[in-house]
């Protein structure tokens, strides 16, 4: 029965999509995935420098925040791309095309909310994770090995895979907003989506506790799993695939923690000069 639900949730996205030229389905694609491509430039341009260090690298709660949302833009956008551009061809088939732009940028607007909320509670998190890495070495090295251990754990359980299914074939959800009314809707919606997946997702963004909030190659590996199970027809199935590996990743840290746990293994810290002061 579930073959068949998600069978007719394609379905009715395809039909959603019947008639609309391909221009109005790419171009915005094409300007997310660009959006993402800058996003991707000034993290890497902060991180030059930085090193891999424990909690938050020093960095104030502004610049903090201000470097997640670039995060989650770089990593996010396109894999969200599809989501937002369903939303507002479904719901406005005949809006102009400023106004489609203006409701695509509310629905992403609304999704960065969603993202920021959870920024503030991993500033708080890696400010506990910097005190304990300074205290306790060898807690922070468990710390690290529970921190994959969750982090697999969470990718074989229903919680993840209802929140993954959701950003896979989010039509029927997205229908449910149609009613709703007023200027704000495109950014309560994309709040909407963006807590679900914040809910698949977050499982793996914890990670970069353990490996350095700016790993710039953790990021990219991240982007690219998180693309690959929302968009690859497999996706469900490479999650799982995921869970197995983050489950012995956290076997091996045990054993080689400056292989896997950089950030909470005698990493150098980042100098204050990199990071604006």
């Amino acid at each position: 029965m579930q073959a068949d639900r998600n069978v007719e949730r394609a379905n009715s996205s395809e039909r959603v999509l019947e008639g609309v030229p391909i221009r109005q389905i790419v171009t915005p694609w094409v300007v997310l995935v660009v959006l993402a491509a800058l996003a991707w430039v000034v993290t890497v341009r902060q991180a030059q420098g930085m090193g891999v260090g424990p909690g938050t690298m020093g960095m104030a709660f502004p610049l903090f925040m201000g470097m997640w949302v670039a995060m989650m833009a770089a990593m996010m956008f396109p894999s969200v791309a599809p989501v937002a551009i369903l939303w507002t061809r479904a719901l406005a088939k005949r809006t102009a095309g400023v106004e489609r732009a203006g409701r695509i940028s509310m629905f992403v607007g609304g999704y960065l909310v969603a993202w920021a909320g959870f920024g503030l509670i991993a500033y708080g998190a890696l400010i506990g994770v910097q005190h304990l890495a300074d205290a306790s070495p060898e807690a922070a090295k468990w710390l690290g090995v529970s921190i994959f251990a969750l982090a697999g754990i969470y990718q074989l359980t229903p919680l993840k895979s209802a929140c993954l299914r959701h950003c896979r074939s989010p039509m029927m959800q997205l229908l449910h907003y149609a009613g709703f009314h007023g200027r704000a809707r495109d950014l309560r919606v994309g709040m909407h989506h963006g807590a679900y997946c914040v809910g698949c997702c977050w499982g793996l963004m914890v990670v970069l506790v353990a490996v350095g909030v700016m790993n710039i190659a953790a990021m990219v590996a991240l982007a690219a799993v998180i693309f690959l199970e929302k968009l690859w027809r497999r996706g469900e199935q490479f999650s799982r695939v995921v869970g197995v590996a983050f489950l012995a990743i956290a076997a091996l840290a045990v054993f080689y923690p400056h292989v896997f746990l950089p950030a909470l293994h005698g990493s150098s810290m980042p100098a204050m000069s990199s990071m604006g002061g």
